[in-house]
Parts: C-alpha cells; structure tokens; sequence
C-alpha cells in the first residue's frame, strides 16, 4: 500500500480573520504570495511559526493559520529566534515593516544574521510609518515631505539592501506585489535556503506613499535582475546592486551564498554531542554539587 502525500494549497495557510488593510495596500499581495509559497513548500500550517513586531505588515500572523506572535515593536527577530533555537524542525517566518525593522528593531538584524539561525524574515518596506499616520521612517529618501518631516527630509536613509549584505547574510533579495509569481518564487527559495534569509518587498503604501512607489509605477519601472543577467553567487556584484537601492528597483536575487555555511542550530547540535561525551551521567551529576558542598 502506497503513502499518501500530504498535499496542502495556498488557502490552507488562510485564516478566518480578514485583512483590515487600507484598499489597494501592497499587503495583500506579500500575504497571498506567503500563501502560495508555503503550499509549494508543502508543510501542514501546525510545523509552520510566525512572528511579527508592530505596524501594517505585523497584522500577517493573524491572517494565517500557522502559530502566530505578534510580538511589541523592533522585537520580532529576538522571538524568531528563540522559538527557532527551542524547537529547530519549526519552520520559521518573521515579518516587519521598514520602520519596526530598520528603525527601534535595527539592533537585533546584523546579530540574528552573524548567528545565522535558519528563519525567513520578509519585510514591508515602503519608506513610511503608514500604522501611525504617515510619520518619516529610515528608508524615506531624503527630501521626503511627511508629518514630521514638513520641510523635506534632511536625514540620508538607511539602505536595508547594502546592510543585510554588508553583515554577511546568505540569501537577499527584493520584490514587489506588482509582480506576484516573482514574489512568490523569492519567498519559497527564501525559505528554502538553509540559514538566514532576507526578503525587502517593496510594498506600497497607498494612503500615504508616493505616486512613483504605487504599484502601477512598480510595473513600469521594476527591473529583473535574472533578465539583466546577474550572477546571484557574485557578492560584489550584489553591492553594487544594492547601491542602485531608492534609485532602481531591482527585483530577484541579489545574492545567494554558493556554500552555506552551518547554521547556529546545527552548530549547537555539533557541540552537544562533543560534550555530551565526556559528560557525566544524569544519575551522577548531584556529585558535582557534593564536591564543592
């Protein structure tokens, strides 16, 4: 008798609670591509984890049927992490926006990238804090007029693209909603690689971006980097593509490490098992206590 394969579709990972995003928000497009690439991974929603900080974006645990943390602001990648380390055959995501990531939460990236823990963290950036009304957020180009920017920025914005690149992470890459099947392609080959995985979607904000960042622009102007011929094993070939960040949008992979290295998990299992060697059995360890007692 043959084993059946347990085959799940996108709708699988859809939860009951409904999107309370603004009409139009590039959202609903990375939560649909999140859906169908975790169909083609093919793992039930209960091996699956999510978590999220604060802001638009952070509302997508709610929306699937996988475990969900909606954790407080600039904290998701610490909890990712956590949950990941506890229980390692857990498939974990964390999503953010360029505000919760890039701004109170900027701390916690290049250590969760040094470690290299095997967890996807997928982030919504459209240069705005669009939860709390609009408000200038790191990736805003200089210049932008916001509520609290009236004048025009005068601050230069952080490049998330170079950043991720320059702390050693072995998967990048950036997409859009304007283009669904590549979104979904990057966040399935994201979650395939075995280490740390960053994917910046370039989600517009309908109520409070830009017209040239709307998805109609995107269409207009997004470049492939699989058409334009890049190498994505090419590290400083990928630099020099992320220095084109907030200028040209660029969609794909920007860089794929052609060896991954071990990840913290597999590292620590390596370790357990030198020490457990030499280690006492459980039944004798109350003698560490009575020697020094």
């Amino acid at each position: 008798m043959t084993a059946q394969l347990n085959v799940v579709s996108p709708k699988d990972f859809k939860s009951e609670l409904k999107p309370i995003w603004c009409p139009g928000c590039g959202d609903y497009g990375v939560v649909q591509s999140i859906y169908r690439a975790l169909a083609n991974i093919g793992r039930p929603a209960h091996e699956i984890a999510f978590v999220s900080g604060i802001g638009c974006s952070s509302r997508i645990p709610g929306y699937t049927t996988a475990y969900g943390f909606n954790s407080v602001h600039g904290r998701s990648l610490p909890i990712a992490q956590g949950i990941k380390l506890a229980n390692p055959d857990l498939l974990v995501l964390c999503a953010g926006g360029d505000g919760d990531g890039f701004s109170i939460g900027g701390g916690h990236l290049p250590h969760a990238i040094r470690r290299n823990v095997d967890i996807t963290y997928i982030v919504m950036d459209n240069q705005v804090y669009g939860l709390t009304k609009g408000q200038l957020s790191p990736t805003a180009a200089k210049g932008r007029k916001t509520v609290t920017s009236v004048y025009g920025s005068i601050e230069r914005p952080i490049n998330p693209l170079l950043q991720v690149l320059s702390y050693g992470a072995g998967f990048v890459a950036q997409g859009t909603p304007a283009d669904m099947p590549g979104l979904t392609a990057l966040v399935e080959e994201a979650i395939r690689y075995p280490g740390f995985a960053f994917v910046n979607v370039q989600s517009p904000c309908v109520t409070y971006g830009e017209e040239h960042q709307q998805m109609k622009a995107q269409k207009a102007t997004m470049k492939s980097l699989s058409t334009l011929g890049h190498d994505p094993q090419d590290f400083l070939k990928a630099l020099e593509v992320a220095t084109h960040y907030g200028v040209e949008l660029h969609t794909g992979v920007l860089y794929r490490h052609p060896e991954p290295p071990a990840t913290y998990e597999q590292q620590i299992r390596e370790r357990q098992t030198t020490l457990s060697r030499d280690a006492l059995p459980r039944e004798r360890i109350l003698e560490l206590f009575q020697k020094h007692a």
